[in-house]
């Protein structure tokens, strides 16, 4: 498996039994503070392994970092990234650093599936009900973290959201049987990533607007403008495949293109299956919900109701 699906990773057959997934990601501080900023940024990384359906288990460091900073600082990301690629199970081996104007890091991760497991943007079924594993907003309340905007209460959901690994809804789904797509919401926020499960699948997803869990003060953020930029470039770029429903108001509108970072999974899965799902997924410290449905195609991939 390669690019031609817009997939999370690439999938490698060793054997009838393993598949090796391979991902790389990496980004510039989105908050303050070295430790946490390593924490997202890994958690990000190793999302893509969890997308795949597989399970992480060698990680290598990405950074590029300023020689006129204090090496404390890079210290503290690298610490922040090394507790959770162990909290993941997986090994972190070494990287490589570079000097740079900007700081950046991320992971390059190595993970292993069963080749009969593999978890792909394509396979969404008609009839097939749609869960997301943590809320949006996190790209509005980031831009409001950045204008000293946010509250507290905002600032610490957000980072308690991007710090969470996906491993949750990976786990959630292991032992159920008709889980046909997985897929990581980032950059392309809710409905790019929705666009490209349905065209790859083929089908029309309906998304529930009510319905999708929403990190407190996220709307209340947006409707002030503090919306990323890469919002208006997914809207640009995706919204000639959706239809929008008349009460769709533009600040939810804005919402549902937010790109988030670290955001979570969206499975696509048959209806009896979803209170299985649902009961494996309490775990998790952030708020889940079932957002919508699969249907046979009809004139455009997605409709936001």
């Amino acid at each position: 498996m390669g690019v031609e699906t817009s997939d999370d990773a690439a999938v490698y057959k060793i054997n009838d039994e393993v598949a090796l997934i391979q991902t790389l990601d990496f980004f510039t501080p989105i908050v303050n503070d070295p430790y946490t900023f390593g924490q997202i940024a890994a958690a990000n990384s190793l999302s893509d392994v969890y997308a795949m359906g597989g399970d992480p288990i060698l990680a290598l460091n990405i950074v590029c970092f300023p020689d006129c900073l204090d090496p404390s600082i890079l210290s503290e990301i690298l610490k922040g990234g090394q507790d959770k690629v162990n909290e993941s199970g997986a090994v972190l081996a070494g990287g490589h650093s570079v000097s740079d104007d900007e700081p950046k890091y991320g992971l390059s991760v190595a993970g292993f599936v069963h080749p009969d497991k593999i978890m792909t943007n394509g396979g969404a079924k008609p009839g097939d009900v749609l869960v997301l594993t943590k809320p949006l907003g996190v790209g509005v309340i980031n831009t409001a973290i950045k204008g000293e905007l946010a509250s507290k209460d905002a600032t610490e959901a957000a980072i308690l959201s991007m710090t969470t690994l996906n491993r949750y809804g990976a786990n959630a789904i292991k032992e159920l049987n008709t889980v046909h797509s997985v897929t990581d919401i980032t950059g392309f926020g809710l409905l790019g990533h929705t666009v490209e499960m349905a065209e790859g699948s083929d089908v029309t997803i309906r998304i529930n607007s009510e319905a999708i869990p929403m990190i407190s003060e996220a709307r209340e953020y947006a409707a002030m403008g503090l919306v990323p930029a890469g919002a208006y470039k997914n809207r640009t770029f995706f919204e000639n495949r959706i239809q929008m429903g008349s009460d769709i108001d533009s600040v939810l509108q804005d919402l549902l293109y937010d790109p988030q970072t670290s955001g979570g999974l969206l499975i696509s899965l048959s209806p009896e299956e979803v209170p299985a799902l649902l009961e494996n997924l309490k775990s998790s410290p952030v708020a889940f919900g079932v957002i919508g449905e699969v249907e046979e195609f009809n004139d455009r991939f997605v409709i936001v109701d």
